[in-house]
């Protein structure tokens, strides 16, 4: 998986070779701050684009890297960035319900196939036209979607939609409490970093999350026995920049921070999609199990989601939100980038 950053890394160190930087250029010293580990997929793409910018800057811009939530947990990240306490942030969308109204459209259920699709769809210019403004006083360098996630349950398996009332579920965003409830389940607001001691304790029995977040986020295994797999959301993210420390940059630097989180938003979904095999395969051998919807079941999930979906973009057009124009559009790319790239509903088992 990390193939195409090794090769990013040797063509920026081929390009120092020849890319002269100004003489009124200064060496720079930033801060980037994550809130999942080192270890996670995302961090070490982070951790590899800091070295291609170091690289192509011949040492003129050095990151430092706190990541792990070491400034804090993740509803903190937006201000961590406004406020110049680190220079770039990565921003989880529904970690502050209502701040990113039009961008938690994306979360609604079965609204994108794969993180691929999704990621390619946030970044699409007239979107981004309209999503970037919800990041008041930060510069977005990009948006991106995880691969679409699944219920997973403590104790009792969810074969039916009848299975989830009672439950005590933690939603990945406000889209997805909406949904809990609709299905007669118990919504759960918790901070990602403890859904692992939250299903200890029992204090909640399952949680929605994709596979890639159950395994090299927050370690999942044998906690959760049973996984309904549907695809049917994802959660949003954005990777921000304090503007003030760009407009300091020399333009030269500018323009490297611009050219290296531009184009790249297949990549970054790839990235994401390609967590998924390896975190289902981890939590089976764990002793997890795998659950298939039946056609009549998934019809009935999706029908419950769609008066999800109509209530909310109802009640976003009464606040004067065009939600309904933004998510139509969303859901034509979605359509369209999903008969060429990764969909995770079309391998979908179905007893």
């Amino acid at each position: 998986m990390m193939k195409p950053y090794k090769h990013a890394l040797i063509a920026a160190s081929v390009a120092a070779l020849v890319w002269v930087p100004s003489a009124v250029a200064k060496t720079v010293e930033l801060k980037y701050a994550g809130f999942v580990p080192a270890g996670h997929f995302m961090s070490k793409y982070i951790t590899a684009w800091a070295a291609k910018l170091e690289a192509l800057s011949i040492g003129q811009m050095k990151i430092a890297l706190y990541h792990g939530a070491q400034m804090g947990p993740p509803p903190k990240y937006y201000d961590i960035a406004r406020k110049g306490v680190a220079d770039f942030t990565w921003i989880l969308h529904g970690a502050t319900p209502g701040r990113f109204p039009l961008n938690e459209l994306i979360q609604l259920p079965y609204t994108v196939p794969s993180a691929e699709v999704g990621t390619l769809v946030l970044n699409q210019p007239d979107l981004r036209e309209v999503l970037d403004k919800e990041h008041r006083g930060l510069k977005v360098l990009y948006l991106m979607t995880h691969q679409p996630g699944n219920l997973h349950t403590r104790t009792r398996p969810v074969r039916t939609a009848e299975d989830m009332k009672g439950l005590r579920i933690r939603f990945a965003s406000p889209t997805i409490r909406e949904w809990v409830g609709a299905l007669g389940g118990t919504p759960v607001g918790m901070p990602p970093t403890q859904i692992a001691d939250g299903l200890q304790k029992g204090t909640i029995d399952g949680v929605f999350i994709d596979y890639g977040g159950a395994h090299t986020a927050f370690k999942l295994g044998g906690l959760v026995k049973h996984t309904t797999e549907m695809y049917s959301y994802v959660s949003s993210f954005s990777v921000v920049m304090n503007p003030k420390t760009f407009g300091k940059l020399s333009k030269a630097h500018q323009d490297l921070v611009t050219s290296s989180t531009t184009g790249i938003a297949r990549e970054v979904g790839r990235m994401w999609d390609a967590a998924d095999a390896p975190g289902k395969a981890y939590l089976v051998s764990e002793g997890g199990e795998t659950i298939h919807l039946s056609e009549a079941e998934d019809a009935k999930f999706k029908r419950i989601a769609q008066g999800v979906t109509e209530a909310r973009l109802a009640g976003l057009e009464g606040k004067g939100l065009p939600a309904r124009e933004v998510y139509g559009k969303m859901k034509a790319y979605s359509e369209k980038f999903a008969a060429s790239s990764k969909n995770f509903w079309s391998g979908l088992k179905r007893r």
